[in-house]
């Protein structure tokens, strides 16, 4: 059987790794600046330096840009590793409330700043000896289409564009932001066969002695 016939679930019982596009996947797409005074002069500085590189920054001695994430996604990252697989995300912007999310989460790869997406994932494969068949990627515009057309599987948020729609696998129930990124993960562990047992074994790990 070739790449082009196989079902969602046969491409998600091969995934070893989920990475995911951040504004419109891991949030709402919604992006909140406030006013800051006493703003880090080190950190502007350093967006505007990625930015220089291809990404996407605010850069303002004056100014925060902050992000609203899910907490149901954050279970999901969980329930991921717990199932043996890895976990990054690629975005193009570059900001320190994703950075600390993602140390949040434990994220094995964290790409900010990336125009190119293709690239990114060509280092992540190279690191960790894998096929873009192992991929999974999240996604929900336009320039997220260039990785979703070559990975093992495409999946596309419930509020993505047309065309991100039209090149994905499979497509969550949920909107990005609200669950979306949950809803991947328990998709490919269904499709594994073993959602019930790792969500199980969360449970545990996460129960007092009795």
């Amino acid at each position: 059987m070739t790449t082009h016939n196989l079902s969602a679930e046969e491409r998600a019982r091969r995934i070893r790794l989920i990475l995911f596009d951040v504004d419109g996947v891991l949030t709402d797409g919604g992006i909140w600046l406030f006013p800051a005074p006493a703003a880090n002069l080190s950190t502007a500085a350093h967006a505007q330096e990625m930015e220089a590189k291809g990404g996407f920054a605010i850069h303002s001695a004056t100014m925060i840009e902050a992000k609203g994430f899910n907490a149901q996604d954050g279970s999901g990252v969980s329930l991921a590793r717990l199932g043996g697989m890895k976990c990054g995300i690629i975005t193009k912007r570059i900001s320190e409330a994703v950075a600390l999310r993602a140390r949040d989460l434990r994220l094995e790869y964290v790409y900010l700043g990336q125009e190119f997406k293709l690239k990114a994932v060509r280092e992540i494969m190279e690191k960790e000896s894998i096929t873009l068949d192992e991929i999974a990627y999240v996604g929900d515009d336009v320039i997220d289409l260039p990785v979703m057309r070559v990975c093992g599987l495409a999946v596309a948020v419930a509020n993505a564009r047309k065309q991100v729609k039209q090149a994905a696998h499979y497509i969550t129930q949920s909107t990005g932001g609200h669950g979306a990124a949950r809803d991947a993960v328990e998709f490919i562990l269904e499709a594994k066969g073993i959602l019930d047992e790792v969500i199980e074994k969360y449970i545990e790990e996460r129960s007092p002695s009795i």
